[in-house]
């Protein structure tokens, strides 16, 4: 997210993440993938990640994309109307690696007001955007946070790894 909390522009754009490219580092996503089997985003982050143009990142995972309309599910992409705490309920009642909730803002927000989120992993990108879609939408309750890390990158990147409690 950028400094002042938006995930994307105000006409969904995220050109302010070429901010901190730099050949060779993915800022330790490719470990973190592989500590997670589940991925959940909502409809507007699936088709976000389609409209780029290149192959599914999160293909050989599970993957729960959160929308209000009937779909076919596609391989192991489901498209889930239900129930997003009985979702999560059971996805954690199973054997398994980590749950990553790769946005949007609606299904974070979501998952927030019903306190399901363990961990936070934030990567703030050195911009103030002014406006746009907060990664933290108003009126959610209070959550109390523990900072496990934090590291500084080379192009400004500051990612913040955090416990909720």
């Amino acid at each position: 997210m950028s400094i002042d909390g938006y995930i994307a522009t105000k006409n969904d754009e995220l050109d302010f993440l070429s901010l901190v490219e730099e050949e060779g580092e993915d800022y330790g996503y490719a470990a973190f993938t592989k500590t997670v089997d589940t991925v959940i985003m909502g409809r507007k982050t699936y088709e976000k990640v389609l409209s780029f143009g290149i192959a599914f990142p999160h293909a050989g995972k599970e993957c729960y994309v959160i929308t209000k309309s009937l779909r076919e599910d596609d391989g192991s992409v489901h498209f889930y109307r239900g129930n997003l705490p009985w979702l999560i309920s059971d996805l954690k009642s199973k054997q398994g690696k980590n749950i990553f909730i790769d946005g949007g803002a609606e299904t974070v927000h979501a998952l927030l007001n019903d306190k399901l989120i363990d961990e936070m992993i934030i990567s703030i990108i050195p911009v103030l955007l002014g406006n746009g879609i907060k990664l933290f939408k108003d009126e959610r309750p209070e959550q109390k946070l523990k900072l496990v890390s934090s590291k500084a990158f080379n192009r400004g990147l500051v990612q913040l790894h955090y416990i909720c409690q």
